[in-house]
């Protein structure tokens, strides 16, 4: 995902999709430790993605404030 694309969502979109991305890095996590992963890399990704929608919103949080 791109930040330019995580820009045009809501604040509520961005949210829901944080939230689904914490669910499939956790399903990663238990994959990885039993085994069962084979591209480590998507625990990588998962963690940007996550990083890059928590960013924005912040962004947006004190944007508000200003």
């Amino acid at each position: 995902m791109t930040p330019e694309e995580l820009r045009e969502q809501s604040d509520e979109e961005l949210r829901d999709l944080e939230d689904q991305l914490d669910d499939e890095l956790f399903r990663l996590k238990m994959r990885h430790q039993t085994g069962q992963l084979q591209q480590t890399a998507e625990l990588k990704s998962k963690r940007k993605d996550i990083a890059r929608i928590k960013t924005i919103l912040r962004e947006r949080e004190l944007g508000a404030e200003s």
